[in-house]
């Protein structure tokens, strides 16, 4: 059940190129991953650590720079890997994330995660 922060956060995006994968008009996450980034992102932001509109904006900037790839170059489509990449960017942009302390735990979680099953991350 949604709250009305977590109502306006998902209808804001609907309809427009940053909306989140559905399935009978439900949000749509097909690894636990996927799910526990989208509610960390509405958790950060409910608590005020940044504008939802802020996150979008990058998650939108996101879509492109992977749209705006050579198809010979352009990695596998996956929504949740730019919504990492735009929650990783807002976290920055706030001074909330430290960077190699980030790419130190994503790869021990990378890691982990190859050698026990086949749910990846980006």
């Amino acid at each position: 059940m949604f709250t009305r922060f977590e109502e306006f956060a998902a209808n804001s995006m609907l309809g427009h190129r940053d909306s989140p994968p559905r399935a009978q008009g439900r949000l749509h996450f097909t690894q636990d991953w996927q799910r526990s980034l989208y509610g960390l992102a509405l958790a950060l932001s409910k608590a005020g650590h940044f504008e939802w509109e802020a996150f979008r904006q990058n998650l939108i900037g996101s879509i492109s720079s992977w749209e705006q790839l050579p198809c010979d170059n352009q990695p596998p489509w996956d929504y949740y890997g730019r919504f990492l990449e735009a929650l990783i960017q807002v976290l920055q942009e706030h001074s909330l994330l430290d960077t190699d302390e980030l790419q130190s735990r994503l790869s021990a979680l990378k890691s982990d995660t190859q050698n026990t099953d086949s749910r990846s991350i980006p």
